[in-house]
């Protein structure tokens, strides 16, 4: 294996300055960081990050709290956030809190001392979760609090997008299928619906509690999206989409011929199902990497500006269309 020793006499300098060269290049003349470049390039040698990491007081590790893995759409943000650590040439531990507050704040504890930050994303009680990490660098990913860095998409613009297109369809009573009640993303995508609604007279917007994120949550909802008498409904992801077209079907009703059906996220599962979902996109491999970026920014105190929201768009499929003929 190559070695900083090898490096060394084959640039014809010694070893702290192949090591300054190498992780502080602007602290060493050009001609001598470049002798030292050449040589690690031509000998194949790989700087041990973890010793740098160390000698710098850093862990060379992040942190990624996510409430539950098992959604498609926390998923991909982590897969994304993954991507760009290892990019960054650091290590990221990703922890599943099965939407439990208590583990949120536990997580958070047990990750602080062992990483040089976390992203923190859709947190379930926020202000515990902050007083856990104790002044640690975090970056919320779909939150927001006073003075602390966030990276979100705007949900606010997708709602738009998403009545317009229904209204655009003839739809003039349309559902909301809320999430978790302690879930930001909701009470946003609810205030954008609503927003929306104002722009037209002739819409009315239904809003329907809340419901578990998942398949479950959907099913639970059909009956009360059905006696609501709406001809449309958007829900809070594509998970309770997925069970509320379900337990519609079971009930002899069908989409789109019966309701039509928005989802959010774009997760894998709308594109799977039948009908395939109309739903709101964003790119959530590229919030992972954009809340990393952002991480790696404020650990490292460079002062980088706030990111905005990534947008949202409208992905059309077959589980909208017209409404059924009034009787």
């Amino acid at each position: 294996m190559v070695t900083v020793h090898d490096v060394a006499r084959s640039a014809g300098v010694s070893i702290s300055t192949v090591s300054r060269a190498l992780a502080t290049p602007d602290k060493v003349a050009v001609g001598t960081r470049e002798r030292v470049e050449a040589a690690a390039r031509a000998l194949g040698y790989r700087p041990n990050r973890a010793a740098s990491f160390l000698r710098a007081g850093r862990s060379g590790a992040y942190g990624l709290v996510v409430p539950d893995l098992a959604n498609p759409y926390f998923a991909a943000v982590a897969k994304g956030a993954q991507a760009r650590a290892r990019e960054h040439g650091a290590g990221l531990f990703v922890v599943d809190t099965d939407e439990a507050p208590d583990l949120e704040a536990e997580a958070l504890r047990a990750l602080a001392p062992q990483t040089d930050g976390v992203v923190l994303c859709s947190p379930r009680a926020v202000d515990r979760a902050l007083e856990a990490l104790h002044g640690r660098p975090v970056v919320l990913v779909n939150h927001q609090v006073d003075g602390v860095p966030a990276v979100e998409a705007d949900h606010g613009g997708g709602m738009r997008r998403a009545l317009e297109h229904l209204r655009a369809l003839g739809h003039r009573r349309v559902a909301y299928v809320g999430g978790p009640r302690s879930s930001w993303s909701d009470r946003r995508r609810r205030a954008g619906l609503a927003d929306a609604g104002t722009g037209y007279d002739d819409v009315e917007i239904v809003p329907l509690g809340a419901f578990r994120p998942q398949v479950e949550g959907g099913q639970s909802a059909a009956d009360l999206v059905v006696a609501s008498g709406a001809t449309a409904v958007v829900t809070f992801n594509d998970l309770v989409a997925v069970g509320l077209v379900d337990r519609l079907r079971a009930r002899g009703l069908e989409v789109p011929r019966d309701l039509s059906v928005v989802g959010c996220d774009d997760s894998y599962v709308a594109a799977l199902v039948t009908p395939p979902l109309t739903t709101l996109r964003v790119d959530l491999r590229a919030l992972g990497r954009a809340a990393v970026d952002h991480l790696v920014a404020t650990a490292a105190d460079t002062g980088v500006p706030a990111v905005p929201p990534l947008d949202v768009e409208l992905v059309v499929r077959s589980s909208t269309a017209p409404p059924p003929p009034a009787p």
